[in-house]
C-alpha cells in the first residue's frame, strides 16, 4: 500500500461521508515541485504589476503598484477564509455548481493529510491571486481607491465559483470532459470578462474618446512595461510546467513537454506582433505590440500546454497574437476604454485557448482528456462542443457576477474618481504622492483638457505657479491662462494648504525632485 492510498483510506475512515478528492493526491516527491511553482507563479504580480505601471501615466503608477498589493492581501485572505472552500470543499453539501466546506483551511499536526492539503491551498493560491488582479489594469486612472480595495476583497468568489466547475472532481464541466490545463478559461478568460465589464461600469477616462480616432496615451514608463512582461513570462513557465501537479511518473515528462510547448508559442506570437507592429507603424516597433502579442501567445496556450504537438503549438500562439492586435483597436473603436488592453489579451485569447484544445488536443498517459481527443485529431466534435459551451459559460458568469459585485460597491462608495482627482492623478489624489513636474507636464500635453482657445487672440504666457513655496516656472514648466488643469492643479494645492490638508511636502517628496535641465 503507498503513502498516499494509506492516507485516502484514513481521510475515508475519518470522514466516511466523502472521499478525499484528486486535489490531495500528491507524492511527497511532488510536493516540492508543486511548491516551487507556486512560488514561481507568485512572482507575476510582480509582471502585473511592473506592466501596468509601465503603460499608465506617470502620475498613476504608484496607485497601480497599491491596487497589485491590496489584490494579493485582500483577495489571497478571502479566499483562505471562503474562496478554496466553495471550489474544492469538502461535505455532504457540496454540488457540482458549488463546493462547501474546507473553509479557512487548518489541519492539524495530527492529520495524515496535513502536507497535501497545505500543498495544493499554496498552489490554488497562486492561481487566485493571478486571476483577480487581470481587472486592475484595465479599471487603472479612473477607479476610487477605496471601492477597489472593497471589490478586490468580494472579487474571490467570481474565480472560485468557475474553478470548481472545471478543475474540481465534482465540477459540472470538468464531468462533462472540458478540459483546460493551467487556465486559458478559469483564469485568463475569466478575468478578461471580468474587466470587460468593469470598464462597462466605470466607463472611459476622462477625455480619452473626446475626438475621433483619437490614439491612445502614451506608455508612463516602457521600461518597467518590458521588464515586467519578462516577469510574466518566467511566471508562466511554471504556471504551466507546475499544472501536471507532480514530477512523479509520467508527470515529468509532460512537464518538460508544457514548458517546451509554452515557450514555442510566445517566440511563434512575438514573431507574428513584431511583423504587425513594424508594418503597422511603417518600420517602427510599438512596444505595447509585442508585449500584447507575447502574452497573447502565452494565454493562448494555457490551455494545452502539453496537449499538441510542436506545430500546433506554433499554430496557437500565432493565431492568440493575431486575434488580440487585431481586437485591441476594435474595442477603442467601441469605446470600450482598456488601458492595459486586458480584455483582448486575456479574454479574446482565453476564447481561443480553450477552443484550441477541442482542435487540436489529444490524450496523455496521464488520461488528461479522459480519452477524448480534438476535431482535428479523430475524436469528432464533442470534445470542441464542451470547450465552446465551457467559453459561454464563463464569460456569462464574469461578466454577471462582476457588473453584480461593482454594482453593490457602488452603493456603498462611488466606484469613479471624480473628474479633478482624475486629472491630478490618482498617485497624489489617494496616496498623497506628488508626480514629478515633468510627468505633470507631459501628461497635460496629452491630456484632452489641454486646449487651445480658439477664440481667444491673446498670447501664451506663462503661469506662473508655485507650490510650498516653489517656483515651478524655474523647473521649466508651462501652462497656458486658458488651461483647466493648470487651474484645477492650482486651486487643488492651494486648497490643499489652506485647509492644512497637505500630509506630505513637495520639499520632501523624492517624486517632487528632478533636474531642471
Amino acid at each position: 500500500m503507498t503513502t498516499v492510498n494509506y492516507y485516502k483510506m484514513e481521510s475515508y475512515v475519518r470522514n466516511n461521508s466523502y472521499v478525499i478528492p484528486g486535489v490531495y493526491d500528491i507524492e511527497i516527491q511532488d510536493a516540492g515541485w508543486i511548491m516551487i511553482a507556486s512560488i514561481m507563479i507568485f512572482t507575476m504580480q510582480t509582471g502585473f504589476g511592473l506592466l501596468e505601471s509601465g503603460i499608465v501615466s506617470q502620475k498613476n503608477q504608484v496607485n497601480i503598484m497599491m491596487k497589485n498589493i491590496v489584490d494579493v492581501v485582500l483577495g489571497g485572505f478571502t479566499y483562505y477564509l471562503f474562496g478554496y472552500g466553495l471550489s474544492y470543499g469538502r461535505s455532504d453539501y457540496t454540488t457540482p455548481f458549488i463546493a462547501f466546506g474546507d473553509f479557512m483551511v487548518d489541519p492539524s499536526v495530527s492529520d495524515q493529510l496535513m502536507g497535501q492539503i497545505f500543498t495544493a491551498f499554496f498552489f490554488q493560491l497562486s492561481f487566485a491571486t493571478t486571476a483577480t488582479t487581470i481587472l486592475s489594469g484595465t479599471v487603472a486612472e479612473r477607479i476610487n481607491f477605496h471601492a477597489y480595495c472593497l471589490f478586490s476583497l468580494i472579487n474571490t468568489i467570481v474565480y472560485c465559483i468557475p474553478a470548481g466547475w472545471v478543475w474540481s472532481e465534482t465540477g459540472w464541466l470538468r464531468n462533462l470532459g472540458v478540459v483546460d490545463i493551467a487556465g486559458s478559461g478559469p483564469v485568463h478568460l475569466l478575468g478578461g470578462a471580468s474587466a470587460f465589464a468593469g470598464a462597462i461600469m466605470l466607463g472611459p477616462r476622462h477625455g480619452r474618446y473626446d475626438k475621433p480616432n483619437k490614439p491612445a496615451p502614451p506608455m508612463g514608463n516602457p521600461m518597467n512595461a518590458c521588464i515586467g512582461l519578462f516577469f510574466l513570462w518566467f511566471g508562466w513557465l511554471a504556471f504551466n510546467s507546475g499544472s501536471t501537479y507532480g514530477l512523479t511518473g509520467y508527470k515529468w515528462e509532460y512537464a518538460a513537454r508544457a514548458a517546451f510547448m509554452t515557450m514555442l508559442a510566445s517566440f511563434a506570437g512575438g514573431c507574428y506582433a513584431l511583423a504587425h507592429s513594424m508594418i503597422k507603424n511603417k518600420g517602427k516597433l510599438d512596444p505595447s505590440d509585442i508585449i500584447n502579442g507575447i502574452l497573447a501567445s502565452l494565454v493562448a496556450i494555457t490551455a494545452g500546454c502539453f496537449l499538441f504537438r510542436a506545430w500546433e503549438s506554433i499554430l496557437v500562439g500565432t493565431i492568440g497574437s493575431i486575434f488580440t492586435l487585431f481586437s485591441l483597436p476594435l474595442f477603442d473603436k467601441m469605446k470600450i476604454d482598456d488601458p492595459v488592453g486586458a480584455i483582448a489579451v486575456h479574454g479574446v485569447s482565453g476564447i481561443w485557448g480553450v477552443l484550441a484544445v477541442g482542435i487540436f488536443g489529444d490524450d496523455t498517459k496521464m488520461d488528461s482528456t479522459s480519452g477524448r481527443s480534438g476535431l482535428l485529431k479523430g475524436g469528432g466534435m464533442y470534445l470542441l462542443s464542451v470547450q465552446a459551451l465551457a467559453v459561454v459559460c464563463i464569460i456569462f458568469w464574469g461578466i454577471f457576477s462582476t457588473f453584480l459585485l461593482l454594482w453593490l460597491v457602488n452603493k456603498i462608495t462611488p466606484l469613479r474618481m471624480n473628474v479633478e482627482d482624475e486629472i491630478l492623478g490618482a498617485d497624489y489624489s489617494e496616496h498623497n504622492i506628488m508626480p514629478s513636474l515633468q510627468a505633470i507636464e507631459k501628461d497635460m500635453k496629452s491630456s484632452t483638457s489641454v486646449k487651445s482657445d480658439d477664440n481667444n487672440n491673446e498670447d501664451e504666457k506663462d503661469e506662473k505657479m508655485k507650490v510650498d513655496g516653489r517656483n515651478v516656472m524655474s523647473q521649466g514648466f508651462r501652462l497656458h491662462d486658458n488651461n483647466k488643469m493648470a487651474d484645477i492643479y492650482k486651486t487643488y494645492f492651494s486648497n490643499e494648504r489652506i485647509l492644512n490638508r497637505s500630509k506630505t511636502s513637495a520639499r520632501e517628496n523624492l517624486g517632487f525632485q528632478h533636474d531642471s535641465a
